[in-house]
């Protein structure tokens, strides 16, 4: 059933199959509602787009007014079901305790995916397997000393945490000289530190002795270009 065009009146009858074939009588266009399926008292309202998008959404939570069994149904995306992307799609409807159909039409019929009936959100669970991404935001969040990034910034370089120790320690070891890890962690730099010192990711940092470190050029130069960083500690423990 391969076509070069797909309406969304071409995910009626794949829809209309397999409601029919779990035991249910479906009629089209009832009130609005794309796909009507109903069985004794129970009632099922499927609302059908090319595209998982705001539209369908909104369509289909309105729906959850007359029952909570709605489904969305959408021609198979050519996106990788696998990518982020589609996955924090997914995971939008399921937080909408919505239903979700992939209907595809590749060979000589049509082949619908049930990728997760409607029902409710376990919120707990979720916020359980997030766990330790929860705390990794938190901990981000505390050990920044500065508020150098702009909310809603694209492509431009964000300030970590990470960023912010490793300007700090190429700032101690600019005006200090060459200084072990411990003697900087004692200058508050951090239980980082070593770790910072010895990945060397920007490097900045060099080995000049057992376990002391000094600044590469490359170090010196980039680290002075954050200004408002180096203000945060130019006043510390340098001058105790």
């Amino acid at each position: 059933m391969s076509k070069d065009k797909i309406y969304e009146a071409d995910l009626y009858a794949p829809v209309q199959d397999y409601f029919c074939s779990i035991g249910y009588q479906v009629q089209a266009e009832v009130k609005d509602c794309d796909v009507v399926a109903f069985k004794d008292d129970k009632l099922i309202i499927v609302e059908l787009k090319l595209n998982l998008n705001m539209t369908v959404l909104t369509q289909a939570a309105k729906r959850q007014r007359y029952t909570p069994d709605v489904y969305i149904a959408i021609k198979r995306p050519k996106m990788s079901l696998r990518k982020r992307r589609w996955r924090d799609m997914v995971h939008l409807v399921r937080r909408l305790e919505l239903g979700l159909i992939l209907i595809s039409f590749e060979g000589k019929k049509s082949n619908l995916q049930l990728v997760h009936e409607p029902g409710p959100f376990d919120r707990k669970s979720s916020t359980q397997h997030s766990k330790r991404k929860r705390q990794s935001i938190l901990n981000e969040a505390q050990d920044r000393r500065s508020n150098h990034n702009i909310g809603g910034s694209n492509k431009v370089t964000t300030m970590t945490a990470y960023k912010e120790k490793s300007i700090q320690i190429a700032y101690y070891l600019d005006h200090l000289g060459p200084l072990s890890a411990k003697e900087l962690r004692d200058l508050s730099t951090g239980e980082r530190t070593y770790g910072i010192l010895y990945n060397n990711y920007y490097k900045w940092f060099k080995r000049v002795g057992r376990g002391v470190y000094d600044l590469t050029e490359t170090g010196r130069k980039e680290y002075r270009i954050y200004p408002e960083i180096i203000e945060l500690y130019s006043k510390s423990k340098l001058n105790d």
